[in-house]
């Protein structure tokens, strides 16, 4: 890309953000339009693969730090009508171009002195002692996506099947970019440094070559599955070790599986978001899984033995006369076994459960239960309080 083009551009329009956004605003932005422009789920609709290459190239600037500064000093040097006209040569406006000649000419009048070079390091290296980073090994990007499992995958642990949609190493031309059988040459403009230095009078600037756009590399046989950009769209099939006791919401990373790194550069990580459906009877409490029980009022005041369910199977415990509603009960290491061999609890609630219907004999029984505990106040305390005592 040319200075000239790099100027002109707005990023930050592309991604819909603003210039102060922060690097997780602009990497959230990019993944949000990526997944909706992305040509997969835009079959034939040339548009949305203009915008798709556009948001990219856009992300491909604002998310390095060092490019989006270069960025950042080019577009304030000439946005706000510091130079009339605009960026393009005709009609009142000018060419970049022509600027660094005109410095040369205004330069012993003090007017532009030194503008040439600062402007030529905006656009990749300071003095020509550096490498243009098109060239320096970059890593990939992160890739994030999104499972699905059961209550008991999600205690137990289970292996899942991913199958994503995602940039990968050109398998063709194994990332280099040339058609097989053929290999990429150093780009005889820039010597391979994707710089060309120019001299303009006393000043001299640096920019990325044309020739190669920076890269340093000539490819004269693209590949033609990636058209020569060494990475293509591909649907991958992985399988994701989901550790037991994995909480709703939680990432598990598997390194090295995202996007493939640019210039020999490392691969960007896989994060894997776990959603965790609901048990219709367990529910969860940290490493503990929780179970509310419905009893009869005779089985808390007389006490009894109860069989309930477990993950596993079933556990017996038993209930003391005089237990109350509400009371919790603990079947050791019935709950979560954790990745470092730890284990939770089956905690069990004691609810008192109300028939909503009773017969003529149940509701005589009831009532010479209640004459005979008439003396017994189960409120004694809350009246004490009421009366002011």
């Amino acid at each position: 890309m040319s200075s000239r083009d790099w100027i002109e551009k707005d990023f930050y329009r592309e991604l819909g953000v603003s210039s102060d956004a922060s690097q997780d605003e602009i990497k959230k932005a990019y993944r949000k339009l990526a997944r909706e422009l992305h040509p997969d789920a835009n079959p034939g609709d040339a548009k949305a693969e203009a915008r798709f290459k556009a948001v990219s190239e856009a992300h491909g600037v604002l998310s390095d730090p060092a490019k989006r500064k270069q960025y950042d000093e080019a577009r304030r040097l000439f946005a706000g009508g510091g130079f009339p006209g605009g960026f393009g040569a005709g009609a009142g406006g000018f060419d970049v171009n022509d600027l660094f000649g005109r410095a040369a000419s205004q330069g012993a009048q003090g007017g532009m002195g030194g503008l040439g070079d600062l402007l030529g390091g905006l656009f990749n290296r300071r003095g020509g002692g550096t490498a243009s980073s098109a060239t320096r090994p970059r890593r990939g990007e992160d890739v994030e996506t999104d499972v699905r499992i059961d209550f008991t995958e999600a205690v137990r642990g289970a292996t899942v099947p991913l199958r994503l949609s995602s940039p990968a190493t050109c398998g063709t031309c194994n990332g280099s970019g040339a058609k097989p059988g053929t290999t990429p040459h150093v780009c005889a403009t820039c010597a391979g440094s994707g710089l060309v230095t120019r001299s303009q009078g006393a000043f001299a600037f640096s920019e990325p070559c044309r020739d190669c756009r920076g890269t340093g590399r000539i490819i004269d046989e693209p590949c033609p599955e990636c058209g020569g950009e060494g990475v293509s769209t591909k649907t991958r099939k992985l399988t994701v070790r989901i550790p037991s006791g994995v909480d709703d919401g939680q990432r598990i990373r598997l390194a090295g599986q995202g996007e493939p790194g640019r210039n020999g550069g490392p691969a960007g990580d896989l994060f894997v978001r776990v959603h965790v459906n609901p048990h219709r009877v367990f529910g969860r409490d940290g490493k503990n899984l929780t179970l509310r029980v419905p009893v009869t009022y005779p089985e808390l005041a007389l006490g009894t033995t109860l069989t309930v369910p477990t993950l596993d199977g079933k556990v017996t415990l038993k209930v003391p006369a005089g237990t109350a509603s509400g009371r919790v009960l603990r079947a050791r290491g019935k709950g979560i076994t954790r990745k470092d061999g730890s284990s939770g609890d089956l905690l069990i609630t004691l609810e008192v459960a109300v028939p909503q219907n009773l017969d003529s004999k149940a509701r005589d029984a009831l009532e010479a239960y209640a004459k005979a505990t008439a003396d017994h106040d189960p409120r004694a305390d809350l009246n004490a309080l009421l009366e002011g005592r």
